[in-house]
């Protein structure tokens, strides 16, 4: 038996070749893994989703790995694959860091980097998962599978 959940990081990145200047960055995804046996031995879960990463791109379907090890490694680690709207693939990488001094910003709060297809750096993102706003659909979004 596995599981599914839906999640809305939302904030900022910062192109390296703008520095200084914060554009609106976000990405909707659903995770899901076909059994949480094989979840929790590896810890992983795929990815699909949608990354509004603007001007790069205004909304790029995105697919890729969450690995989530809250206790032993204590990370969430997110890696998103997307299309650029200039046709060139990006990634994302991020890890939320786990404090258990402070699980609601450790849980909560993303750092991440976009990459280009020579994996350089293009930007930085700075992401947070809105409690209030979103913490309720987040919840109705768990499923057994």
């Amino acid at each position: 038996m596995g599981f599914q959940f839906a999640e809305t990081m939302a904030g900022t990145v910062e192109w390296d070749a703008e520095p200084g200047v914060k554009h609106p960055f976000s990405f909707d995804i659903t995770a899901e893994a076909a059994s949480t046996r094989d979840h929790l031995h590896d810890g992983k879960a795929t990815l699909r989703g949608v990354i509004h990463a603007p001007p790069l791109t205004r909304a790029a379907d995105a697919q890729g790995i969450i690995t989530i090890r809250p206790i032993g490694e204590r990370i969430i680690r997110y890696e998103l694959r997307f299309t650029g709207d200039d046709g060139t693939p990006y990634e994302l990488i991020g890890q939320k860091d786990i404090r258990w001094r402070s699980p609601l910003h450790s849980f909560t709060y993303l750092p991440a980097e976009i990459l280009d297809p020579q994996h350089r750096r293009v930007g930085t993102c700075e992401t947070r998962f809105d409690v209030r706003r979103d913490g309720w659909s987040f919840l109705r979004s768990f499923r057994r599978r």
